[in-house]
């Protein structure tokens, strides 16, 4: 079902697509209050893809206003649990129907290789949106034990009003996991997605209205951070805010929930994530092939790539070799041929950042064991360092690029001082052939997802988020994440009987 096409029928689709380009407001299309526009490229050739609406506060007003009707009415939050599953499978049945116009979409908006579109992130926005819907009439409340006097209830309600802020890197899928949870609750949703990335996400929510979303229930705000993210982080009339970006716009949510009405945030944010290899790893060339993924999967552009390997200094060399081996399949290129693993990365300006590393590998004096290459002003090669400290900014600071720091430690307790010296807590991967040594340093990283000998994220069954500056205010994916997008209730009911009690007494 997933597997991807030839790079000419990829071709053949970018001709039949026709791109949505303004706002999503109470079930329909609809230019933004200004008449203002953006451009929205294509990283890989620079070419101008559409030009989108350009909303303001005005705007997110009106949004907000919309999805607030909705939900006091209860259009949606009312229906029974098994309504809105059958309305949200058959959105997901329409993505399935869609998924190669999105795939497509999202490689040309984004510059990922379009087989990364078409095997990971497409079928997993798909899974997110049915295991959320099959996870509504499955949620049980609670009793509490109190006694033959009372019967209290403790129920989840909707929290109301909804805002996601969606990043560029991962459009599709981070809209899943924000939108699944929340819709599945019975919430309304005003999405704003990445100014760089927002094609995908308007083809979304015209299909969730064609499933039987009701109007008023999804709405979609382009714009920027300033005319639409800070309006909606300021609006009194949002109950929450679902959140997944950098640290510092993060912080800034919380500022607006605290000038604002103490609306709920949740935060997911940035890392810095090690892969720890102890020397009895038992299978280095596995190793090798996780660790690649892990640093070169959708270019670095990742908050759970594996940035930094910390190796035991005996076996470093040995596994540098295997790394080496196995980046020789991820080729660079037209993120629409499906031969390429590393694509565009997503503007001029996030180019000129990462590449900003690779002026400090020169002025460091580092070995670059191999890559270290950019072209086109828009692609960077595969890029290994070798011989990393500490205090480099290739050790400190979080990429989002395809660079992978190399650092060497002698025990296991400097592995895991190297391991949690980053303000970040997001993810890691530990490689070992004692389950001893896995189970301690699980442990004692302090990060939200640790994987012992692979890499990955978990899948929908399990809650994904950091610890430190990683995160905030609970998580994404699984049961868990329903619990970010309701409120609980205790409902306590006196069924005690004086006139009983007296006539006894």
């Amino acid at each position: 079902m997933h597997e991807p096409l030839t790079a000419a029928e990829y071709k053949a689709i970018v001709g039949s697509i026709q791109f949505p380009t303004n706002a999503f407001i109470d079930g329909a299309f609809r230019p933004s209050n200004s008449g203002k526009t953006f451009k929205t490229t294509n990283p890989a050739t620079g070419e101008t893809l559409a030009e989108i609406a350009a909303c303001d506060a005005s705007d997110v007003d009106l949004a907000v206003s919309k999805a607030r009707d909705a939900f006091e009415d209860g259009r949606w939050r009312l229906q029974s649990p098994g309504d809105r599953k059958a309305t949200l499978i058959k959105f997901a049945k329409l993505l399935e129907d869609n998924r190669h116009e999105l795939a497509v979409m999202e490689s040309l908006d984004s510059g990922k290789p379009v087989r990364e579109c078409q095997t990971v992130d497409v079928p997993d926005t798909i899974h997110t949106i049915r295991w959320h819907a099959e996870l509504i009439d499955k949620l049980y409340d609670n009793t509490a034990p109190v006694g033959a006097n009372a019967l209290t209830m403790v129920v989840r309600e909707p929290i109301g009003v909804v805002g996601c802020v969606l990043p560029w890197n991962f459009p599709l899928l981070m809209l899943a996991w924000k939108i699944g949870p929340a819709l599945a609750s019975g919430c309304s949703v005003v999405v704003k997605p990445a100014q760089e990335t927002t094609l995908t996400t308007l083809r979304v929510a015209e299909l969730a209205h064609e499933a039987g979303i009701p109007a008023g229930v999804f709405n979609v705000i382009p714009g920027g951070g300033k005319d639409v993210g800070e309006p909606i982080g300021l609006h009194m009339d949002v109950d929450m805010v679902a959140f997944t970006g950098s640290t510092p716009t993060g912080r800034r949510f919380l500022r607006y929930a605290a000038d604002s009405n103490l609306k709920k945030v949740v935060l997911e944010c940035g890392g810095k994530n090690p892969a720890v290899v102890l020397e009895d790893a038992e299978d280095l060339d596995l190793v090798a092939e996780q660790v690649v993924n892990g640093a070169f999967w959708n270019m670095g552009e990742n908050c759970s790539a594996t940035s930094r390997l910390i190796v035991q200094s005996s076996v470093k060399d040995e596994l540098l070799k295997r790394i080496g081996a196995y980046m020789r399949e991820w080729k660079t290129g037209d993120p629409l041929d499906p031969e390429n693993r590393i694509g565009a990365l997503v503007s001029k300006n996030h180019f000129e950042k990462v590449s900003s590393f690779l002026d400090d590998v020169k002025t460091e004096g580092l070995s670059v064991a191999y890559g270290g290459e950019s072209r086109g002003g828009i692609y960077i090669e595969p890029t290994v360092v070798d011989k990393v400290t500490p205090s480099s900014r290739l050790f400190q600071e979080e990429i989002f690029g395809p660079i992978l720091s190399v650092t060497t430690f002698e025990t296991l307790a400097e592995a895991i001082t190297l391991a949690n010296d980053t303000n970040y807590g997001l993810t890691a991967s530990i490689y070992t052939g004692s389950l001893k040594k896995a189970i301690r340093l699980s442990r004692e990283i302090r990060a939200g997802v640790v994987t012992v000998n692979c890499f990955g994220e978990g899948d929908a069954t399990t809650p994904f988020g950091g610890y430190k500056e990683s995160g905030f205010g609970g998580r994404d994916k699984s049961i868990f994440a329903h619990d970010n997008y309701c409120e609980l209730k205790t409902i306590w009911i006196d069924v005690s009987d004086r006139s009983v009690d007296e006539t006894i007494r």
